[in-house]
């Protein structure tokens, strides 16, 4: 697995807040996995992604679609964006969202398009 890169002081999510006051909060410290929503969830995830926080990255995925452990991180990539389009709560503890996350590696761009499923279990 990759070493993590040293925490951003912008948050790599794209929202304008400090990276300790944003995704941060919640890839470490005394809000730890606790994300208040699925569109928060979405962003600490993609920061996690550019951070390289494969132990977060696996921590909230869950269990019936998780990979095994240690979460190979592509090296190289270089993640250029993420965009949330929309997210829709269908109750307390299920949610959409669907968003476009962008990057490149070997200089070719990808952007991956999708609709993901959040579930809340145990307060996660």
């Amino acid at each position: 697995m990759a070493s993590p890169t040293p925490a951003p002081t912008s948050c790599p999510c794209g929202h304008p807040a400090a990276y300790t006051q944003c995704c941060g909060r919640w890839h470490c410290g005394p809000l730890h996995l606790q994300a208040p929503d699925a569109p928060a969830l979405m962003r600490s995830r993609y920061s996690a992604y550019v951070l390289g926080l494969g132990e977060y990255l696996l921590a909230t995925w869950h269990s019936s679609t998780r990979p095994a452990a240690p979460l190979a991180l592509e090296p190289g990539v270089k993640w250029l964006g993420l965009e949330v389009r929309r997210s829709q709560a269908q109750d307390t503890t299920h949610a959409t969202v669907e968003f476009v996350a962008r990057s490149k590696l070997g200089g070719r761009a990808t952007r991956l398009h999708e609709t993901s499923r959040f579930v809340c279990e145990g307060g996660q």
